[in-house]
């Protein structure tokens, strides 16, 4: 458990709560160290799973409270004040018994996580009636937005680990594949080369000639097989020591025309810009996105610059602040983007690239910076 983080907060927390309960998430991990597990997309429930997570406030060291069944298959992995749920005992009780200790005011601010439970939140309001909420998350995150130099570490090992599973995907391609096989692929691959899964659905998108760009409905491209000529391009990144990474490279199937070499070295010289403007105390996160899209501007293609130029990225794949028009965030030292520029073209040619990328004083520095030239499959 980091105490000197959960120092700092508590200094934070001061002037904006009496209380925060952070559940299992992002927050919680980055304050304490507990690692979340990796999500499920249906909710499995166990008796008390709401009120798991920790009690804080600015004067009282952390209470953790868990179920029976997280204490007895893994746990929280915490030190300190630990209260187990039984499987028949009452979770309102023993949350009750817990707030009795810190004395809080009639009127008490709480601060919770942003993607607490509902139901966490509708048991809450009837033992604190009179509770105000505030966002944990907002308060966390001016600690959350500056990575340090072992977190920065984290997310280097990450950008490894998804480049050697993007080398190992490379040797599997074959023309006649299906999205789906590439995308199965890299999962597998992630998980080969220690990650513990994909830290976002991994994506494709392919566009051609003969291959319209299809954005969202996914499904209905899974099993189109991907012969050239057409670009494919990539999307995803692993999860390392819950730190998530995204990546992004464009391979080519078939012998790339002119026209497909000058998008891909639009993108390239798209990003080189941005990562250049990453620079501590000089410039804002939107002037950052703004030089990187001149550069497709300024060559005609600006239409087909579809999305902002990044997102802030650490224990979740996308944080603020962003790079973005209207984002007048001045950058600091030790902040984390992408810089993810791209040319999506419909029944043509498309290309992107994609690197979490540090500030530092004279410019950015990408953690990942293999595969720099088109991937030509022939």
């Amino acid at each position: 458990m980091d105490n000197d983080r959960i120092k700092q907060f508590q200094i934070l927390l001061a002037a904006h709560a009496d209380l925060t309960f952070l559940p299992l998430s992002a927050d919680l991990q980055y304050l304490t160290g507990i690692p979340r597990e990796f999500p499920n997309f249906g909710t499995i429930l166990h008796p008390g799973a709401w009120l798991e997570g920790v009690w804080l406030t600015p004067d009282h060291s952390p209470i953790f409270t868990l179920s029976r069944m997280s204490a007895e298959f893994g746990g929280m992995g915490a030190d300190g004040d630990i209260r187990i749920l039984g499987d028949w005992d009452d979770p309102a009780t023993m949350v009750q018994q817990v707030l009795d200790m810190f004395r809080l005011p009639p009127t008490p601010r709480v601060a919770v996580s942003d993607n607490t439970r509902a139901e966490a939140l509708v048991h809450l309001q009837a033992l604190l009636p009179q509770m105000r909420l505030v966002s944990a998350t907002a308060i966390l995150r001016t600690m959350r937005v500056i990575k340090t130099d072992a977190d920065i570490a984290t997310m280097r090992k990450a950008g490894e680990i998804t480049e050697a599973a993007f080398a190992a995907v490379l040797k599997q391609l074959k023309h006649g594949m299906t999205e789906l096989d590439v995308m199965v692929e890299v999962d597998y691959q992630l998980k080969q080369h220690g990650a513990a899964g994909p830290s976002f659905t991994t994506a494709m998108y392919n566009s051609g000639p003969d291959f319209p760009l299809i954005l969202g409905h996914p499904e209905q491209k899974w099993h189109r097989k991907l012969q050239p000529p057409m670009t494919l391009l990539f999307d995803f990144g692993a999860i390392y020591e819950g730190w998530c990474y995204d990546f992004g490279r464009t391979v080519f199937f078939g012998e790339p025309p002119e026209s497909a070499l000058r998008v891909h070295r639009l993108v390239m010289e798209s990003q080189k810009a941005g990562v250049a403007a990453l620079i501590a105390g000089q410039y804002t996160a939107e002037d950052v996105d703004a030089a990187a899209r001149k550069v497709i501007d300024d060559a005609g293609e600006g239409e087909y610059f579809r999305h902002r130029l990044g997102h802030g990225i650490g224990l979740d794949v996308h944080e603020p602040p962003f790079l973005t028009h209207g984002d007048t965030i001045l950058l600091q030292e030790g902040m984390l983007f992408t810089v993810e520029p791209s040319i999506m073209h419909d029944n043509d040619f498309s290309a992107r690239v994609e690197d979490v990328v540090v500030v530092r004083k004279n410019g950015g520095e990408k953690l990942t910076s293999d595969f720099q030239n088109l991937i030509i499959y022939e």
